[in-house]
């Protein structure tokens, strides 16, 4: 009996050690939350959910009957809403179904990635969700589907044809969700969308204009490339008819110099004449003022005399009764006598 009783005191105790030192544990990405569901008159503390963050990759020891415990994954979740239903979260279609801005019906791949914010873990399980699934399906999806298919409703056929345009819309969405989302403790950190698909009949007229202007834009391509070749050739001119221009220029140039160098040559040349006439003229009329005067009629005498030296002076008498009429005279026969009588002289 007493070896009854032992065993039932300590399997007592053991199961009391357990109750009030149950292990609580967290994963590697988990944080966990405590609910406290009794409170033995103010001692455990305040009913409710503990406003404490427990941490990753840990254990923590505290009873079970009188606590609750959830937890909550810290890391990046997605939630992917695609036409496949071999993927994303649903496994049938669960692509965005809408209407463009200009009335045409679509349906859009879009994932969303998001992340709790650690701290507001006590309140998200407070007023928000229990648990990650609860949270993905109550309010990401809701909230993600609706918000994204407004915003991506937004833009033109056309505009989902430009990679930009639909990244633009991606950031609004990730903002406006964001907005939403934050005072809930969830951070969006992305909007992508991926696959996209108009009704069958207008995918095939959108490709075919797709096609055509692709058409249009080669040609245009073409005609862009035959003006660039032109231009090239034309500058290719202008810089031949500039060089011939330049050499023309350097030529007329170089004779202009030439000309110019000539020109002041023989006017320095003209000059030195000038002044040598001038000098000469001088000269002259200072010859003639000299023989103006008293000494000038000795000058002429003596410019005479030196004339007149070792000539031989033939005198011919012009009047009288002997006289010679210089009227009748031929000098020719005259000079013949005079040269035969000196001829018979000298012999």
């Amino acid at each position: 009996m007493k070896s009854a009783k032992w065993l039932t005191i300590i399997i007592l105790v053991v199961i009391l050690v357990i109750i009030l030192f149950y292990p609580h544990k967290t994963g590697n990405t988990e944080i966990g939350v405590r609910t406290m569901k009794f409170n033995f008159f103010g001692l455990l503390g305040k009913t409710g959910v503990v406003d404490k963050v427990y941490q990753p990759a840990s254990m923590y020891f505290f009873p079970a009957v009188f606590n609750d415990w959830h937890t909550f994954d810290k890391a990046l979740m997605n939630l992917e809403m695609t036409y496949s239903p071999e993927r994303g979260d649903i496994r049938k279609r669960d692509d965005l179904l809408f209407k463009t801005i200009d009335g045409n019906d679509i349906s859009l791949d879009v994932i969303i990635t998001y992340r709790i914010i650690p701290e507001k873990a006590p309140y998200i399980l407070q007023y928000v969700a229990r648990n990650m699934t609860e949270l993905k399906d109550n309010i990401m999806r809701t909230i993600g589907r609706a918000r994204s298919r407004d915003i991506f409703g937004e833009l033109t056929t056309e505009d989902f044809y430009v990679s930009a345009k639909r990244t633009e819309k991606s950031e609004r969405a990730k903002k406006i969700l964001n907005d939403i989302l934050n005072p809930y403790g969830i951070m969006v950190e992305r909007v992508s969308t991926k696959d996209y698909r108009f009704n069958k009949a207008y995918q095939q007229a959108i490709e075919a204009k797709k096609v055509a202007d692709q058409m249009v834009e080669k040609n245009r391509s073409a005609t862009r490339a035959a003006y660039e070749e032109y231009q090239k050739k034309l500058q290719d001119a202008i810089g031949e008819v500039n060089k011939l221009v330049a050499r023309s220029d350097g030529e007329y140039e170089k004779s202009k110099i030439k000309a110019d160098a000539y020109f002041e040559q023989q006017k320095l040349i003209a000059e030195a004449i000038k002044k040598e006439g001038e000098a000469d003229a001088q000269g002259i009329t200072k010859m003639n003022e000299a023989l103006v005067g008293a000494g000038g009629e000795v000058m002429v005498k003596m410019k005479i005399a030196e004339a007149l030296k070792d000539k031989k002076i033939i005198l011919i008498p012009t009047s009288g009764a002997g006289g010679v009429s210089l009227k009748t005279l031929n000098v020719n026969e005259l000079l013949k006598l005079y040269g035969m009588r000196d001829l018979s002289q000298q012999k």
